[in-house]
């Protein structure tokens, strides 16, 4: 156990898999108590298992983030409740990625896309900032994505919503970092989950050719990112996107 977020505490939204399962642990593993969040209750109460097993403090709140404002503020008063009355860190993790075209996406498709990676993140922001506000500060990481600023031809729905969340990013650091609440993103580039046994190059392996990384990250890379962001040791970082990217969006090599 690390002690980098001792005596704070965090709501992960979408911790039940992937990164936000990474990155809910990674803050329990470093003091923090926290809460994981989703829409799998059996998922949640085994991560939570998992991080009390290790000696962290967790506990699960189921939470369907369709969108409505109803939704976000639920979760932020369940959250916490849970968390003994404060929330110190908000990581809005949670989002769905339909891969389809633009000329294949139905209207309800974007309506269902909008509301889960843009309007639930907006709402539950609104719930949880202005408290931060008045218990004196808090932090509070969005996740983008690199393909919201490398255009790719499958995914169009999915990449703008990371785009307005990237910009709401910036735009909640100038409203809200005045009153002590730092907001940052973290734009994730090709994560893959480490299969046990798995030896074969992952499918996604040749969206990372002629990268500096060569290769996909892991959640635990974002969850790092994370962890630093939250911490006091960022705080003087203020509406910026870290790439986690493996250099996705900001440098080419020659293939070899």
């Amino acid at each position: 156990m690390g002690g980098r977020l001792q005596g704070k505490t965090a709501l992960v939204t979408g911790s039940t898999s992937n990164i936000g399962r990474a990155i809910v642990k990674a803050f329990a593993a470093e003091g923090a108590r926290v809460v994981v969040s989703g829409r799998s209750r059996e998922r949640g109460l085994r991560i939570v298992e998992e991080i009390r097993a290790a000696g962290g403090r967790a506990d699960f709140v189921e939470a369907d983030l369709d969108g409505t404002a109803a939704a976000s503020r639920h979760l932020a008063e369940q959250a916490s409740r849970a968390l003994g009355g404060r929330i110190d860190i908000l990581v809005n993790n949670a989002g769905i990625f339909p891969g389809s075209t633009t000329a294949d996406t139905d209207e309800e498709t974007f309506d269902r896309v909008y509301a889960v990676n843009v309007k639930a993140p907006f709402f539950l922001t609104a719930a949880i900032a202005p408290a931060m506000v008045r218990a004196g500060g808090g932090a509070i990481i969005n996740l983008g994505s690199w393909v919201a600023r490398l255009g790719i031809p499958v995914g169009t729905l999915y990449s703008s919503t990371k785009g307005a969340v990237e910009t709401l990013t910036r735009a909640w650091a100038a409203e809200f970092g005045p009153q002590g609440v730092r907001v940052n993103a973290i734009s994730p580039g090709v994560i893959v989950t480490p299969t046990t046994g798995e030896h074969e190059p992952h499918p996604a392996e040749i969206m990372m050719k002629g990268t500096p990384a060569g290769k996909v990250g892991s959640p635990g890379a974002i969850a790092h990112a994370a962890v630093w962001l939250a911490s006091d040791e960022a705080a003087f970082v203020h509406g910026t996107v870290v790439d986690v990217d493996g250099g996705r969006v900001g440098a080419a090599v020659i293939a070899h």
